[in-house]
């Protein structure tokens, strides 16, 4: 790694961390989750290597509307907060993101009328404390076309950027640091198979800094501009619904070296769900320092979930009741609108696809009250010691730390340490290296 890239690290970081006196890390994992487990799992290691957490809402997820969580970026504050109490992780040490923040929930609407819901979502999520904003207003509205030209997302961008500023100001709050820049596919990920992705060319990570370094000008929010730490763009790492597109560091080369001409500055990787430990760690090397992650954590509590439900009818041979995966089933088939339209083929595949596929779509049901009775009867059903043998068959992810008395034999446990295993070579790839001053 470069002299200067170590340097934009630094100074990226410590406008992330404010006054928070932490070591500085290679790197920082941002979860993307809303899932009360794993925001616990999350947490909970955090609090273990005493480091800063990084939680993220996306604009889908969480707006002033309620978003498809009914959560407010207050709510979804208070609602990490409670589980950090319960952890006993300090508040204060979690950094609170914004995603994609823009006009996409409201797509569908003119330009205006979207831009302005935009707007009161960017003050609302700076009115609830949250520090790290990404502006993603690359997003085509009603009569537009679906990617728009860098200027327009610039000039959007720095609308937004206004917004957040005066909202700060309002509110007596810190002003957010900003994340720019949409090389990446829009909320919910790709819905198709993905043989091969184009990385960002170094001159378009140039330009997109230009362009908003002028829009944020001419918006008269410079002192904006001044906090922006990290620029969006595909390395080349992304995932479908079946397959997993792994990082080539050779491929971006030429975008990584172009971190030396951007003096303050790193690259944030979205979608490294389901990348290898190497592959993680290469990211990082390479300047894309800040590592998204969500629906490959919501995959591994999938498969926690239906591990145990195995489990349950070994122990319970004579039960009658439905299974997990049929209940699931029966959930989304009556409520379609978080999958249709993602998933493609035969009624075969699209069954296959609505449970195990890697784009993770049944985490939009885990919330719904059928499915939280469906889990709290499975965890009522299991034993408070599950036996070994059969954790081995069915969760050998978490095996060796069961036998090593690290994790109980519980189904609870089971499930935050298979979430923490999927956490586990972010923290590998991020490891402190020196202190922050």
């Amino acid at each position: 790694m470069s002299e200067i890239v170590d340097q934009n690290r630094k100074i990226a970081f410590s406008k992330l961390f404010g006054e928070r006196k932490r070591e500085l890390p290679r790197g920082i994992v941002s979860v993307c989750s809303a899932h009360p487990l794993v925001v616990e799992a999350a947490l909970r290691r955090a609090s273990d290597e005493g480091s800063v957490a990084l939680i993220e809402a996306t604009c889908n997820q969480v707006n002033q509307e309620g978003g498809y969580t009914g959560m407010t970026p207050a709510a979804f504050r208070r609602f990490i907060e409670r589980i950090a109490e319960k952890v006993g992780f300090r508040p204060e040490n979690i950094i609170f993101g914004g995603d994609h923040l823009g006009p996409n929930p409201w797509r569908k609407l003119a330009a205006e009328e979207a831009m302005s819901r935009a707007a009161k979502m960017v003050e609302a999520y700076v009115e609830a404390g949250f520090e790290k904003l990404h502006l993603d207003t690359s997003t085509g509205c009603a009569g537009e076309a679906a990617a728009l030209p860098d200027e327009l997302t610039a000039e959007r961008a720095a609308r937004l950027a206004k917004a957040a500023e005066d909202a700060a100001r309002r509110a007596g709050r810190r002003p957010p640091v900003y994340i720019i820049g949409t090389e990446v596919p829009p909320p919910g990920g790709a819905t198709h198979a993905i043989e091969e992705l184009e990385v960002t060319r170094s001159e378009a990570a140039a330009k997109t800094l230009a362009v908003h370094a002028a829009a944020f000008d001419e918006a008269a929010v410079s002192e904006a501009m001044d906090r922006v730490i990290g620029v969006v763009v595909q390395p080349g790492v992304e995932f479908g619904n079946a397959n997993v597109v792994l990082y080539k560091p050779e491929k971006a080369r030429e975008l990584a070296s172009r971190l030396n001409r951007m003096p303050g500055l790193l690259f944030e990787a979205h979608s490294t769900d389901y990348q290898t430990a190497e592959g993680l760690s290469s990211l990082v090397d390479d300047g894309f320092a800040i590592l998204k992650v969500g629906p490959g954590l919501t995959f591994a509590l999938r498969e926690a979930f239906y591990a145990l439900d195995a489990i349950r009818a070994i122990l319970l041979p004579e039960r009658t009741a439905g299974n997990l995966p049929a209940e699931m089933e029966a959930i989304m088939v009556g409520q379609p609108q978080h999958w249709s339209g993602h998933y493609h083929g035969s009624s075969d595949e699209m069954r296959l696809q609505r449970h195990f596929s890697y784009s993770d779509r049944i985490r939009y049901y885990w919330p719904e009250s059928e499915a939280l009775r469906a889990v709290e009867s499975l965890f009522a059903e299991l034993p408070d010691t599950i036996p070994e043998t059969l954790i081995s068959q069915h969760l050998a992810r978490v095996y060796p730390d069961v036998v090593a008395g690290r994790v109980p034999p519980r189904a609870r446990d089971l499930c935050l340490a298979a979430i923490d295993s999927a956490l586990t070579p972010y923290s590998v790839a991020t490891a402190t290296t020196r202190q922050l001053r």
